[in-house]
């Protein structure tokens, strides 16, 4: 499902806490590696327009070298990749790679040469999810990692689902997930209860009529998550249906109580909005998500458009 997946690195130790999680999903899905190596300007050869070749040349061995070390530890435990430097802004690269080379996946740790901040993911994280495409999994730096590239299981899976198609279509990724590594699956359901934006008293009519839609919206969840649990093996699977005025809190208590250890998801539901590429739901999970968390983007960049802000951009470069 995912022949290549790629693995932007910095250089820094927080940037290879991807490395278990690759090792894990090559596995599962047979997959090849790429690891990917950005050179960058500093401040004042950005501001100058200057460069100094010997200064670059010594960047890209040093990079060379890096990835070959990285390249050699995961051929040590049987995976095989290769490895690509670029040059140019980080963000833009790994866009541009991932577009142009067919990557399926893009694993990153939420931080890393700057070090972990106070931000639930970094700038080039940020970027890279907001124009790339493609699906992007992405490891939280300040969570308790792996010690070791191999042996790293996902025992609970967390796959919230509002019954439309779009939001189904990471269903493929997490079954095979769910085979190759014994995982247990968690099929959610969250009920989204009807607010009335007034502060007058509701009447008992009204609140029959509230809880009649509640107790038919329950039954259709059941008759749903049950066909789909149907596609998982039974002692695989769980299913949860709740009700709640704030769905996306809901699910977060849910991975908390439950102790989920990787959430998937698609980037949209029946009501996602194709002039974004996600989603509230998917936004949620990315800005105050703590748990990993794999994206399936389903939507092209052609589908969404640019922004006012990229166009902007544009308009000033051709000055």
């Amino acid at each position: 499902m995912f022949e290549h997946i790629l693995l932007p690195l910095d250089g820094s130790s927080l940037a290879e806490l991807v490395l278990p999680h690759a090792v894990a999903l090559s596995e599962a899905f047979n997959s090849k590696l790429t690891l990917l190596r950005v050179i960058y300007k500093d401040n004042d050869e950005e501001q100058n327009n200057i460069v100094n070749p010997m200064a670059w040349q010594i960047k890209k061995s040093e990079a060379e070298a890096y990835l070959k070390s990285v390249h050699n530890h995961l051929a040590e435990v049987n995976v095989d990749s290769k490895i690509k430097i670029m040059e140019g802004k980080p963000a833009q690269q790994i866009i541009d790679f991932a577009q142009n080379e067919g990557v399926e996946l893009i694993i990153m740790s939420s931080h890393g040469s700057s070090g972990v901040s106070a931000w639930n993911i970094n700038s080039n994280v940020q970027k890279v999810l907001l124009r790339a495409f493609v699906p992007v999994m992405i490891i939280r730096a300040y969570q308790e990692q792996a010690g070791s590239l191999t042996g790293l299981k996902y025992q609970r899976l967390f796959l919230p689902l509002d019954g439309s198609k779009r939001a189904e279509c990471i269903l493929p990724m997490v079954k095979s997930i769910c085979s190759a590594q014994d995982s247990k699956v968690f099929l959610t359901h969250i009920i989204e209860e009807p607010r009335l934006p007034r502060q007058t008293p509701v009447s008992d009519e009204v609140k029959n009529i509230i809880e009649q839609l509640k107790d038919l919206n329950f039954k259709e969840a059941k008759t749903y998550l049950a066909q789909l649990k149907e596609q998982f093996e039974p002692d695989r699977v769980e299913t949860i249906i709740e009700s709640s005025e704030k769905p996306s809190i809901t699910m977060h208590n849910i991975i908390d109580r439950e102790q989920i250890d990787l959430v998937m998801l698609s980037a949209h539901g029946y009501s996602g909005e194709s002039r974004w590429p996600y989603g509230n739901i998917a936004l949620s999970f990315i800005v105050y998500g703590t748990t990993p968390l794999i994206i399936m983007q389903d939507l092209s960049i052609e589908e969404v458009g640019k922004t006012l802000a990229e166009k902007f951009a544009e308009q000033l470069k051709g000055h």
